[in-house]
């Protein structure tokens, strides 16, 4: 007969096994889930400064200001396999010497549904905002967008768009 051994041995790996194939069906069923957040984005003209970028140095970079409204319905992203959700307002342009850039400006972790109705008004860049060639000239107009990561308890990350601005922003030509 079998041992105590090979009992515990057959019995973990029927678990393990069984626990395996519950984790696969998780994370394939969350891809049949619809989620189909909204929202709208609007971005006030930037405003330019000369700024000391670190407390350590005294060089002065130009920097860039501005507000924005938000509103953006999150909550279809919340279902039994979410565990939190990543939001955050990026920027894309293109610098003079003609590098695309992307730029987190602001971001925010929502970890319950009950609070993925985000709604901002006049919110400020929470992170500093500036070119690493020191100034915004030659810049092109930037396109805001607010973006999403879900983050499941069980699967893979996923990512997508809530809102995007529906014209692109100036950068003004004299700090």
């Amino acid at each position: 007969m079998y041992s105590t051994f090979q009992r515990l041995n057959n019995i973990s790996t029927f678990i393990t096994t069984c626990t395996l194939a519950l984790l696969v069906g998780i994370s394939l069923s969350t891809f049949l889930l619809s989620t189909t957040p909204t929202g709208k984005l609007s971005v006030a003209p930037v405003k330019i400064a000369m700024r000391q970028t670190s407390p350590w140095s005294a060089r002065r970079e130009e920097a860039a200001f501005f507000e924005f409204n938000i509103d953006a319905d999150l909550r279809p992203l919340f279902h039994w396999n979410t565990k939190q959700v990543f939001v955050y307002l990026s920027a894309e342009y293109t610098n003079g010497k003609g590098l695309e850039n992307e730029v987190v400006i602001w971001d925010r972790i929502v970890r319950r549904q009950r609070d993925a109705r985000i709604r901002i008004e006049n919110g400020q860049n929470k992170y500093f905002f500036k070119d690493h060639s020191g100034s915004f000239r030659n810049v092109s107009e930037a396109e805001f967008t607010l973006k999403y990561n879900v983050m499941p308890w069980v699967g893979p990350l996923t990512y997508g768009e809530g809102a995007k601005t529906t014209s692109r922003v100036k950068f003004p030509l004299k700090a």
